[in-house]
């Protein structure tokens, strides 16, 4: 089993920048693959960002690429999703989850775990 609790979600104005972060506790956090969802009221969950387990390999949706950052710090077992140039249309709740395979995917069925999401509000 993986934990993991995200915070650092907030309310901030168009333009503005905010740092996620995801910490993971339980099974070994170093070998996983993570990623950041998000979802916006009346939307599906939908796929922002993902980084491999060694932090080489990162991917993005295309609606987040140039303006978000993920990364990681297996020594903390902490994710981070940074955002910057944030717009009204970014505003959801922020999911982490952890694969269990070393792989990068977009699909949400791909990731085991998962946690309980923090809010994003971007105002205009």
């Amino acid at each position: 089993q993986v934990q993991l609790v995200e915070s650092g979600g907030g309310l901030v104005q168009a333009g503005g920048s905010l740092r996620l972060s995801c910490a993971a506790s339980g099974r070994t956090f170093s070998r996983n693959t993570m990623g950041w969802f998000r979802q916006a009221p009346g939307k599906e969950r939908e796929f922002v960002a993902a980084i491999s387990w060694s932090g080489d390999s990162t991917y993005y949706a295309d609606s987040v690429k140039g303006r978000f950052t993920i990364s990681r710090d297996n020594a903390k077992n902490t994710v981070y999703l940074q955002m910057t140039t944030l717009k009204p249309e970014d505003t959801a709740v922020y999911y982490c989850a952890a694969r269990q395979l070393p792989d990068i995917t977009t699909r949400q069925r791909g990731y085991s775990y998962w946690g309980q999401g923090t809010q994003v509000t971007v105002s205009s």
